[in-house]
């Protein structure tokens, strides 16, 4: 049997305050055994795995790897309105006239990810 993916591992400088705002976005909980100030934290999601581990380097560049979302029970644009209240910031904006493309986010850290269209609006199109 091939190997699977355990969990994302997301290099930061506050994993349970990191991880707190992922769990968030992915309604999703971080583990009982994290706490703020350690080293560690996961978040467990329907779906999903995040290991976000504190490291002294600050991010530099873009990420290599990325987080693609798709809402599930609201539309894109609902989405990316209540990332950036969870504390997202907007990168750069994808969305064409007819509704297709997407919104690139950043984390409060930094990291970026995507926001694409639900599969209702992927399936009116």
């Amino acid at each position: 049997m091939a190997s699977l993916v355990r969990h994302l591992t997301f290099d930061c400088s506050d994993a349970y305050s990191l991880a707190q705002f992922w769990a968030a976005v992915l309604d999703g909980k971080v583990t009982d055994e994290d706490s703020p100030g350690d080293p560690e934290a996961l978040v467990i999601a329907p779906g999903s795995a995040l290991l976000f581990v504190a490291v002294p380097d600050a991010k530099t560049v873009k990420n290599r790897v990325h987080v693609d979302l798709q809402p599930q029970d609201r539309s894109r644009d609902e989405e990316v309105e209540r990332l950036v209240a969870l504390g997202a910031t907007v990168v750069a904006d994808h969305r064409v006239p007819d509704g297709r493309g997407w919104v690139t986010l950043a984390d409060p850290e930094g990291n970026e990810f995507c926001v694409e269209r639900s599969l209702a609006e992927r399936d009116a199109s």
